[in-house]
């Protein structure tokens, strides 16, 4: 089978790195089989095909990255031919040979891993093509079920947890599950607030990795988080952030 042929090839590339790892650490054949699982879950049917995102970002806490020192880029194209062939068993069509890309992201623990995908249009699509570049989806997070004490390494089945931000405010509740949304007075906005003191498109809220950030869209009045005036800034649950007269807290919640 091509697909068990291309992790034997994964796992001896790699053998020698994780062989002295903890069993915590990522494991590379683990990230394939992941990326497959992204692969199918963000499906798109158009009249006469099944398209798939073709850019994938994995997120690495910086120890697990640090395993991936001087064969990163050995990883990079196993990770893409597997996924090739995964798309090719599947009858999946893919609008440009897939792309993963490896960043580092220091809100994650050793171990955990996030993937988020985009399917990226770099010409004008025919006719029963996805228009546009498709929205990324939310990242998903991966972590040990259980963390084991420290011991030779060996690939670990790993849980599956999405993580969503929570808004409220003024007695309203809105769980957001895109990587970006628009907060204003405008009708446009993804979030609208009644506030006479909030500009038409006033601020964003963003995920970036395992992240959210408040950014603010040179607003008349700015925005502040936790009582500080700021042009961007990180949230972690629990913190609050004005808009206009409005205050909104953040929280995240898992699916």
């Amino acid at each position: 089978m091509v697909l068990r042929a291309i992790e034997q090839k994964i796992e001896a590339l790699f053998e020698g790195v994780f062989g002295r790892a903890f069993r915590t650490n990522v494991q590379p054949v683990e990230l394939a089989r992941k990326l497959a699982k992204e692969m199918d879950d963000h499906r798109t049917v158009s009249v006469s095909r099944v398209y798939t995102p073709n850019e994938y970002t994995v997120y690495l806490s910086a120890p697990d990255r640090a395993q991936f020192e001087g064969y990163e880029n050995s990883l990079l194209a196993e990770l893409e031919e597997y996924l090739t062939e995964h798309a090719k068993r599947e009858k999946y069509a893919l609008l440009t040979p897939a792309k993963v890309l490896l960043e580092t992201d220091d809100d994650l623990a050793v171990g955990e891993f996030g993937i988020a995908t985009r399917m990226v249009q770099p010409r004008r699509p025919k006719a029963d093509e996805p228009e546009g570049q498709v929205e990324s989806g939310a990242t998903m997070i991966y972590k040990p079920k259980v963390q084991q004490p420290t011991e030779a390494a060996s690939v670990e089945e790993l849980g599956l947890d999405r993580e969503v931000a929570v808004l409220s405010w003024d007695g309203e509740t809105r769980r957001v599950d895109k990587r970006r949304v628009l907060l204003g007075r405008s009708r446009e906005c993804d979030i609208q607030v009644e506030d006479p003191n909030v500009s038409r498109r006033h601020a964003e809220l963003r995920q970036e990795g395992a992240t959210y950030w408040v950014v603010d869209l040179d607003s008349t009045n700015g925005i502040e988080v936790n009582g500080r005036r700021v042009k961007r800034a990180k949230l972690e649950p629990g913190d609050t952030f004005t808009v206009g007269s409005t205050e909104l807290t953040f929280t995240t919640e898992r699916e």
